[in-house]
């Protein structure tokens, strides 16, 4: 019988942040078993190790729907869950998207670092804006709309006011087709409260689940986007999951000499139900 750990990324509270499964031991699952049981869970997504060689732990993530090639809570949880088994320390994950070192301190903190990121021109986004029920007039011309990458692909927009961003309500079956046309993992929706402060949205129906509570692969995007347009700080706050009752607290990190994005938070277990 698979083991199914389950825990909370992005917060110190089990009722807060993204929850995310962790399988710590998979080498007997094949890619259908995992994408069951990533159903059978129903998180964002369910991160199974299938193996390890020469201090490398291979991982594979799935949401409720499909398999993705990395997410940055799930990323946490596992990290957190090696690190309580086994100590603190470095681990290295070898994903789909490429390698992803993580720390853990003892405090049980994990902090990845991405695979390098990249930025494109989002093109015409009139589509996704009616998809959103967002007017051109809701965006924040500070935030132009760009893709971001850092092991997955995240449209960016940035809305001129925290009620645009709290009044999220979207078409779920368009915005699954126009993703799917694009291979975009999440829209990252984002509203800046100060240079170094941001509240931000994910949708994600590509993976079955209408919003995510905490995105860390969209974080590390997010760094990477506001680096491009000359307007990153050395150290970003997210909150997310405010809006859906499981509020999320990430920090991400842009370091002068290396292109790769920090990525840090919290993990904590979810108790079983009564």
């Amino acid at each position: 019988m698979t083991t199914v750990l389950r825990y909370a990324a992005f917060t110190s509270d089990p009722g807060g942040g993204n929850p995310a499964g962790v399988v710590l031991d998979a080498r007997g699952l094949d890619e259908a078993e995992m994408q069951v049981i990533a159903a059978e869970v129903g998180y964002s997504e369910t991160a199974f190790l299938t193996g390890s060689a020469g201090g490398v732990w291979t991982v594979r993530y799935f949401s409720p729907k499909a398999e993705v090639p990395f997410c940055g809570h799930a990323t946490v949880a596992t990290a957190v869950a090696l690190a309580e088994r086994d100590g603190p320390g470095e681990i290295v994950f070898s994903t789909r998207a490429g390698i992803v070192p993580v720390t853990v301190d003892a405090e049980l903190r994990a902090t990845l670092t991405s695979v390098e990121p990249s930025v494109e021109d989002a093109g015409d986004i009139s589509e996704v804006l009616g998809l959103l029920g967002w007017a051109p007039e809701d965006l924040d011309p500070v935030l132009p709309p760009r893709i971001a990458y850092a092991g997955a692909r995240h449209l960016v927009l940035g809305t001129a006011t925290r009620q645009r961003l709290a009044d999220l309500d979207y078409d779920f079956n368009g915005l699954l087709a126009y993703m799917l046309e694009r291979d975009l993992t999440t829209l990252q929706l984002v509203w800046q409260e100060s240079p170094t402060t941001f509240h931000v949205r994910d949708p994600f129906p590509v993976g079955g689940v209408v919003e995510d509570p905490a995105t860390g692969a969209a974080a590390a995007a997010f760094g990477a986007y506001l680096r491009e347009l000359g307007l990153a700080q050395p150290t970003l706050t997210l909150h997310q999951g405010e809006d859906l009752g499981r509020p999320s607290l990430i920090t991400v990190d842009l370091h002068p000499d290396d292109q790769r994005i920090r990525v840090s938070g919290n993990a904590v277990p979810i108790p079983p139900p009564d």
